[in-house]
């Protein structure tokens, strides 16, 4: 486990675009693995997104080497087939039957090396859809989960991309399921992972509250309180602070650290439910009381308190949290494909290993287009005359 590398040794094919693939082979790549992003000559199209996309390279693609190959030409497959021959896990996020009709389908390749770990990462698993492509602001909308998140009537995505990732996330841990069985079988298999049944996990607990209430869950910003205080509350100086009050000792320690005895001494609040109970003039109530005072101050009190709050930020303000600042946050360049571009730093893995809560390090910073076609073709077996002819034909660069 030294520098937090478990998977060191394992030999991953990253077929990986936009989000949902890219971030799976990044998890399996900061985890150790060497992790190869097989793309077109061309580069893979989410180096040029524009807008809400622009971030989304740099992300997913740290730690990996890159290999420019044309699959549409029978000599990238060809090389492809002998790359695959040596891994351990490929991974693509295709739409439905395009690995197949290139020749790289799971069949395919599990002929030519048994042991391989295939993760299909899709839009449904089997099922009516399996044939549909989709995108995870489809698969929001359809789950329910727009509607439980945006105000009633107005379906809402989240503000990340929660069900790519949350679909990646997945994918791993059933490819890792794999890889332990093939310890005792010596086989690989396929595995799925899909953006549509990510979501519709997502949204379980609604169903189950449905369930059990007899009516649908309200929008999260119309649901009925399950805490008494629960809620973002302005500052003086113009911040927001949200504030969470969700036990009884939290409620002591609340009206303490902000001077409230007759609140502390109301019968009605004495317990949660009472709180809940009473939210449409106590929810005002405290929000006068924290419009007066800085957010600095409410913070501090709450912090004092050991209460459940945070300041309500912009994610670009995490660059300079101090919680995350502790660990490093991982140097990335914005712009691999220019001359240096400006480091900036992203978040690692949310994991920690070993005693000493070792974290995953920035081993290499996302690839140039091709930059180690050459390495990896060799390392597959290819001659130096093989890998000059795939130059010459522009199947690799």
């Amino acid at each position: 486990m030294s520098g937090a590398a478990p998977l060191a040794g394992l030999r991953v094919l990253d077929f990986g675009h936009t989000i949902m693939g890219p971030c799976a082979g990044m998890i399996l790549a900061d985890l150790g693995a060497d992790v190869v992003k097989v793309e077109p000559p061309e580069g893979d199209a989410t180096r040029r997104l524009p807008g809400f996309g622009a971030g989304f390279f740099a992300t997913f693609n740290r730690n990996k080497r890159s290999l420019a190959l044309d699959l549409k030409r029978p000599e990238g497959q060809a090389a492809l087939h002998r790359l695959a021959a040596r891994a351990d896990i490929l991974l693509e996020n295709f739409g439905p039957g395009t690995m197949e009709r290139l020749g790289c389908g799971y069949d395919t390749l599990a002929a030519i090396n048994p042991r391989l770990i295939y993760l299909a990462l899709k839009g449904y698993l089997a099922g009516p859809y399996e044939g549909r492509g989709a995108l995870d602001e489809v698969v929001q909308m359809h789950s329910g989960l727009a509607v439980m998140t945006g105000p009633p009537g107005r379906p809402l995505r989240a503000g990340a991309s929660v069900i790519d990732i949350l679909g990646a996330v997945f994918g791993v841990t059933g490819t890792l399921a794999a890889l332990r069985e093939r310890e005792s079988t010596g086989r690989g298999q396929r595995v799925g992972s899909a953006l549509f049944e990510s979501a519709a996990f997502l949204v379980g607990s609604h169903i189950a509250g449905s369930i059990l209430t007899g009516g649908p869950m309200p929008p999260m910003p119309a649901r009925r309180g399950t805490w008494g205080i629960y809620d973002v509350f302005d500052s003086a100086d113009g911040a927001q602070v949200f504030v969470g009050v969700t036990s009884d000792a939290h409620w002591r320690r609340f009206t303490a650290a902000f001077a409230l005895p007759d609140l502390a001494a109301d019968a009605r609040l004495a317990d949660n439910a009472g709180r809940a109970a009473e939210r449409d003039w106590l929810i005002p109530r405290l929000a006068d009381l924290l419009r007066a005072l800085p957010a600095d101050d409410i913070i501090a009190r709450c912090t004092a308190a050991d209460l459940p709050h945070a300041r309500v930020g912009h994610p670009v303000d995490l660059l300079d949290d101090p919680h995350l600042l502790v660990a490093g946050l991982l140097p990335t360049l914005l712009s691999p494909l220019a001359a240096p571009g400006v480091p900036v730093g992203l978040p690692a893995l949310p994991l920690e290993f070993g005693a000493d809560r070792s974290r995953n390090p920035l081993r290499r910073q996302p690839p140039a287009i091709g930059a180690d076609s050459d390495a990896v073709l060799r390392e597959a077996g290819l001659t130096a005359g093989e890998i000059a002819a795939l130059h010459e034909t522009g199947a690799t660069r």
